[in-house]
């Protein structure tokens, strides 16, 4: 945020009456001078307290930097907007601060769909598309609730220096490889405190083709089948992960031989020495998203900051420093990102076609039921 500093002529004040006196001839020009810098400095103060920092939450890790180093930073220095930047982004303690009225989040970072069911549980606001220009961005990449961030996959990622580097003959392909034990014996890791992108992978293990996997989880049945599959790969599974940055750790620390998680931390694991491939045949193509909690402090600030932090000179950076695709079509146009790096991404058209799109029909309709069964899972 800008600081104005003004500088107001000094009152000399009578130390015995308290009063404020002038001296001279021209107390009267003295007067109207001085009352319009009091005046002057009651607007901009006004101006100053409704332009408050706005609080914007997202995850921590490589994740977090790269969004404060891409995004955030330079979206704040040009728009004059301050934030506060907080870790520990959660649709439900978002909704829990909406249903307890006691909201302190502006924007907060999300999953495409924990945006659809916080959404669908009114804990949103709606986005200001007068505001927010969303013309250049992929059309499923946001919604009435919540503006893509960035395209990412759920990968199954695993040890290179145990299995072989991604596309070698021998290596892992498939999730129907990571249930194999037998055919890759060792240690996996998964999901613990989230069922998004935890039970597809399951069901494609099963055989159930990509195509048809939320027609299946649609129904109590397959969201079943999808947590008996679970279990059966539940005693070689020796860590349930809670965050991107314990993703990247695990691989670094070659603490586990397989996981899934998300192949921008994966990458950016490599670089700093991890042992990890990853493929992106039957991953989940997914978006994180900008979601406005229900009566967030600073809807109107917060909503042009969204606009600012939408722009495509800012997502054009973020390959960068993650292998996240942009939302904005434009990104890809001004970006001077090299091609092996813009190829490596999610959302390139040769990657594209190897993955299951997440649906956030499903998430906003099922997401409920799905957690109470993945828990009830988690507590055995």
């Amino acid at each position: 945020m800008s600081i104005h500093t003004f500088h107001i002529q000094r009152l000399q004040r009578n130390e015995e009456t308290g009063s404020i006196y002038l001296k001279g001839k021209n107390n009267m020009k003295i007067i109207k001078r001085t009352a319009v810098a009091l005046a002057t400095t009651i607007f901009f103060a006004t101006v100053a307290s409704a332009a408050d920092p706005i609080t914007v939450v997202s995850w921590g890790g490589s994740y977090g930097k790269a969004q404060d180093s891409a995004l955030f930073n330079d979206a704040s220095k040009n728009s004059g907007i301050a934030i506060n930047r907080e870790s520990g982004a959660s649709m439900s303690k978002a909704c829990l601060q909406v249903e307890s009225g006691a909201v302190t989040w502006d924007l907060v970072v999300t999953g495409s769909g924990s945006g659809a069911a916080a959404a669908a549980k009114g804990c949103l606001e709606k986005i200001d598309y007068g505001v927010v220009d969303v013309s250049d961005f992929y059309p499923n990449l946001y919604t009435d609730y919540c503006v893509g961030s960035d395209v990412f996959a759920t990968v199954m990622a695993w040890n290179t220096d145990k299995y072989g580097e991604p596309g070698t003959p021998g290596a892992p392909n498939s999730w129907a490889d990571f249930w194999d034990v037998k055919k890759f014996p060792g240690t996996r890791a998964y999901r613990a405190n989230n069922v998004d992108g935890a039970l597809e992978p399951a069901l494609m293990a099963d055989g159930v083709p990509p195509e048809k996997v939320y027609e299946v989880l649609a129904t109590r049945a397959g969201k079943e089948r999808a947590i008996r599959k679970i279990r059966e790969l539940k005693p070689h599974i020796s860590v349930f992960w809670g965050s991107g940055a314990q993703q990247a750790q695990l691989m670094k620390d070659a603490e586990v031989d397989m996981t899934t998680g998300w192949n921008g931390r994966f990458d950016n694991a490599k670089k700093d020495g991890a042992k990890v491939g990853y493929t992106f045949n039957q991953a989940l193509l997914d978006y994180d998203c900008f979601a406005m909690p229900k009566g967030a402090p600073n809807k109107t600030t917060a909503m042009k900051f969204l606009a600012e932090v939408s722009k495509p000179e800012y997502q054009a950076n973020l390959p960068f420093y993650i292998t996240y695709g942009p939302t904005n079509k434009k990104a890809y146009e001004i970006t001077t990102a090299p091609k092996a790096l813009i190829e490596s991404l999610p959302s390139h058209p040769k990657n594209v076609p190897l993955m299951l799109p997440v649906s956030l029909d499903f998430y906003a309709k099922n997401r409920t039921e799905a957690i109470e069964l993945y828990m009830e899972l988690m507590s055995e």
